[in-house]
């Protein structure tokens, strides 16, 4: 008996001695502030409070970059600015891109699933980076809370391209797709 009088005492002196008093109706709490990658959140409270991943090229291999932006960028923006390459830090870092100039349009949503149409290239110049290329995309805008596939388009029709493993499909594609080329954060 004792030991159960001493066992409910002490649960008693430390709930009711935890620093907050008991209140009699709920209250409006104010969280410290959105997650750093949800979309439509509103306008950022300062400068560089928003994610935007961007992935880009080192020594033939992915790498994940995060650059801070005052809005969440729409699917568009952020290929505009994969597309235009690193930035200062990025290249002193060793990163590139294989999508320089290049005019990739955001077409669509579909659920989960963003539609992207790449420009006519010129077929036969000797280019082996298409898996670093498609790679890229495919892993920037799978970063994305809402977006989870990528199918790639050129004049409406789906386009066969290749995996991180080399083989083609026209198959939606997802970052696992080129988990292999990606190197450790």
């Amino acid at each position: 008996m004792r030991r159960l009088w001493l066992t409910t005492s002490a649960a008693v002196v430390l709930l009711g001695g935890c620093g907050v008093g008991a209140q009699d109706e709920p209250h409006a709490v104010e969280l410290p502030r959105h997650a750093l990658t949800s979309p439509g959140a509103g306008p950022a409270e300062q400068v560089g409070e928003v994610a935007q991943v961007l992935c880009l090229v080192r020594d033939d291999k992915l790498v994940q970059t995060v650059r801070r932006t005052l809005s969440y960028p729409t699917p568009q923006a952020q290929l505009d600015s994969l597309t235009a390459g690193p930035n200062e830090a990025e290249r002193a870092a060793g990163l590139t891109t294989v999508l320089s100039g290049a005019a990739l349009i955001a077409r669509g949503m579909s659920g989960a699933g963003l539609t992207v149409e790449v420009p006519d290239t010129n077929e036969g110049n000797g280019r082996n980076d298409d898996i670093l290329a498609y790679g890229q995309i495919v892993c920037t805008l799978t970063a994305r809370p809402d977006v989870g596939e990528v199918v790639f388009t050129r004049d409406g029709q789906r386009l066969e391209v290749p995996r991180g493993d080399s083989t083609l499909t026209n198959a939606p594609l997802r970052s696992s797709d080129y988990a292999g080329l990606v190197l450790p954060g």
